[in-house]
């Protein structure tokens, strides 16, 4: 059963994450006195994209870091699973290993854009390595400070300890995660690394074809993850008992989190990057103090 519970989940983070795109699309266009495009254009991108012909940089490094990217974001969708249920892959990792994961997405997309060789691939990557560096703690200092309440690294004890927390610790840890959330999923005003008016789409510039179909699927899906988590750890879950409704329940908590981010995406301007390293160095400030003030219980 554990499998299937695996499966199943994988299966919805694919069938769901263009249709949460779509709809951050949709409601932009809509916030802008746009009609937009159908909340179902990204399926349509995909194929697209998968049947062009993929024009690489000629090595190896560009070619397989869509692949490692894609596989990466699967990794990590398959240790959580909708609907409450335990997963048989948790007690083969642990939170170090998730975060190993994301991270190793965003390296392939930083090896892939240095070996395009191409100068707005490059001034992306360099952005996009400056947002992992100064946000992804956010992310860890949640696990870490679910680790510390539960006194255990295990990735279902550390996500309970965070999500039966409660005091300033549990309110500064989620305002923080919620106001970063904006720079995990890559959206205004915290595209930088993209930025398609000023880069090009930065560093997926050279890409075409499948390559791009991929990259593009992880992005998706990422930001469905980053989404998906802030609702498994930050709201209380709402369990029926019957796992078809759990599941149904955590997708509509989680499609609201998506109206949360196309709201503030569309009314808010691109910062410069030098804007965004003092937000982004705030955020870990309030992770870092939330993590302090667990370990007292507070």
């Amino acid at each position: 059963m554990d499998a299937i519970y695996v499966a199943v989940n994988i299966i919805l983070f694919l069938a769901i994450a263009p249709l949460f795109e779509g709809v951050i699309r949709k409601i932009t266009a809509r916030v802008q006195s746009r009609q937009g495009p159908p909340v179902i254009q990204p399926y349509f991108d995909i194929l697209k994209l998968l049947g062009k012909q993929d024009i690489h940089a000629g090595n190896v490094a560009f070619r397989i870091a869509p692949i490692i990217a894609f596989a990466s974001i699967i990794g990590v969708i398959a240790f959580f699973p909708f609907g409450h249920r335990a997963n048989l892959l948790t007690r083969y990792a642990d939170i170090i290993t998730v975060i190993y994961l994301l991270t190793l997405g965003g390296v392939a997309v930083m090896l892939g854009a240095a070996s395009s060789r191409n100068t707005y691939a490059l001034i992306g990557t360099s952005r996009e390595m400056i947002t992992m560096i100064m946000v992804e703690p956010v992310l860890a200092m949640t696990f870490i400070m679910g680790a510390v309440r539960s006194g255990s690294l295990g990735i279902g004890e550390s996500v309970a300890g965070v999500a039966g927390g409660s005091g300033w610790s549990f309110a500064l840890m989620a305002a923080a995660y919620l106001a970063a959330l904006q720079a995990f999923v890559g959206r205004q005003p915290f595209d930088i690394a993209e930025a398609e008016v000023e880069i090009l789409e930065g560093p997926f510039i050279e890409y075409s074809g499948p390559s791009y179909a991929l990259f593009r699927y992880y992005l998706m899906l990422k930001q469905m993850f980053y989404a998906a988590l802030f609702i498994a750890v930050f709201v209380p879950p709402l369990s029926t008992g019957y796992y078809a409704a759990d599941i149904a329940i955590q997708i509509v908590l989680v499609f609201a989190v998506f109206i949360f981010i196309s709201l503030i995406g569309s009314t808010n301007p691109r910062l410069r990057i030098d804007q965004a390293q003092k937000v982004y160095a705030v955020l870990v400030l309030i992770a870092l103090v939330a993590v302090g003030l667990s370990a007292y219980g507070i």
